[in-house]
């Protein structure tokens, strides 16, 4: 069975893949042009921040499963992968710390201006006294917008410091807040108003693109800082662009509108051009240590979809079917009894929407439960039934 892995990945976690039976193909360096070419053989593809378009599924009919070795799956066409019945999983949790690392190291950067202290040192000059204009971070209110796990971690780094911290997200509620030591905003322009610094860790979806909108922006006070270390697509860039080049906030981001998909290319970006916003290369993951947890977890998650079928994280599979009713055959346990009642559905033009065998201790009998998308009639029953030397008992459940 070949694996594809698109994207850097771990050398040691490589031999993991081996060591399951797996023929690995490493290319790391392909173009997303390329990648419905080069997956057209795979069964299972591994991605970190490659996009993996509706073509890839398409021109890849053995692919089953797609491992997003990171947080998100906003590069991955999960609409086409549903559709093809290809499972889609990814990595949560595992880069939380390295991202919240990050997002606190911007907010010290900035704060003591560190990056411009270093480039003036280097051009040969000395300024102390302009350098030693700093407000301090104890004291100062941390709002933080997304409670996921990166968000909780920033939280604990930011309370270590001393800053009282305002969240909001969808989820977080009176409790919930109250466990994480956290006021709770009611919105993001509340939480915006609150705050000195607002760190944004939201993931990217329907929901939150945009979310962090002018209105939001606008709301922070002068002289504020802005972190973003999770998606571009979240926040207004034209307003943020607006408002850094005027003065009004200070910016540190991990992420840009339309930066390059490859590792090294040209990038010209007015919002990185301005003193008052400190950027990086999009790295909030890339440490040593978050590479490797997220390189196990997808490993791990191989490793189950070979061993049991059931896939880890999946993002994709329905939490509810269209299923109505639910059909409970006991039955002998031996060859062609589920493909004649299967048949008999089948006949009654009634779909079968899932389906949960569970054989018991001597293999003798077995009981499986049928989810249909309609109410099997009483006659499908009695044809059922009817077939003694196969069926021991029939029932059926209402959903």
């Amino acid at each position: 069975m070949r694996i594809l892995v698109a994207d850097a990945f771990p050398k040691e976690r490589m031999d993991d893949f081996r060591a399951l039976g797996l023929d690995v193909d490493h290319q790391p360096s392909v173009p997303v042009a390329d990648l419905p070419a080069a997956a057209r053989e795979a069964r299972i593809l591994v991605v970190r921040s490659k996009k993996v378009t509706a073509e890839v599924f398409a021109g890849a009919p053995a692919l089953s499963l797609v491992v997003r070795a990171g947080a998100g799956v906003n590069t991955i066409d999960v609409g086409a992968a549903s559709r093809r019945g290809v499972y889609v999983a990814n990595c949560p949790g595992q880069n939380s710390i390295a991202v919240a690392e990050l997002a606190i190291g911007l907010l010290v950067a900035l704060d003591r201006r560190i990056p411009d202290n270093v480039a003036l040192l280097r051009a040969g000059k000395w300024d102390k006294k302009g350098f030693s204009e700093a407000d301090g971070i104890f004291g100062r209110t941390m709002g933080v917008a997304g409670t996921g796990s990166i968000g909780r971690e920033v939280i604990r780094r930011a309370r270590a410091m001393g800053m009282p911290v305002v969240a909001w997200s969808r989820s977080l509620d009176e409790k919930g807040a109250k466990e994480l030591g956290v006021e709770r905003a009611p919105d993001l322009e509340a939480l915006a108003r609150r705050s000195d610094v607002l760190s944004v860790h939201l993931a990217l979806a329907k929901e939150t693109r945009g979310a962090i909108s002018r209105a939001v922006l606008e709301a922070l006070r002068p002289g504020a800082i802005f972190l973003n270390t999770a998606r571009a697509e979240v926040v207004d860039q034209e307003a943020l662009l607006e408002l850094a080049r005027a003065g009004r906030i200070r910016v540190g981001t991990d992420v840009f509108a339309g930066e390059p998909e490859k590792g090294q290319a040209d990038f010209a970006s007015e919002l990185a051009k301005l003193p008052n916003v400190y950027g990086t290369h999009h790295i909030g993951a890339s440490t040593a240590q978050a590479q490797d947890a997220i390189a196990r977890e997808t490993v791990r998650i191989v490793e189950s979809f070979l061993r049991t079928g059931r896939v880890p994280n999946c993002v994709n599979v329905a939490r509810r079917t269209p299923a109505r009713s639910r059909l409970v055959v006991r039955h002998f346990d031996k060859v062609g009894v589920l493909a004649n009642v299967l048949g008999l559905i089948r006949e009654a033009g009634i779909n079968v929407e899932e389906v949960q065998n569970t054989v018991f201790e001597e293999a003798q009998a077995a009981s499986c439960a049928i989810d249909l998308d309609d109410a099997p009639p009483a006659e499908l029953l009695e044809r059922i039934r009817a077939r003694k030397d196969e069926v021991l008992f029939v029932d059926r459940v209402d959903l």
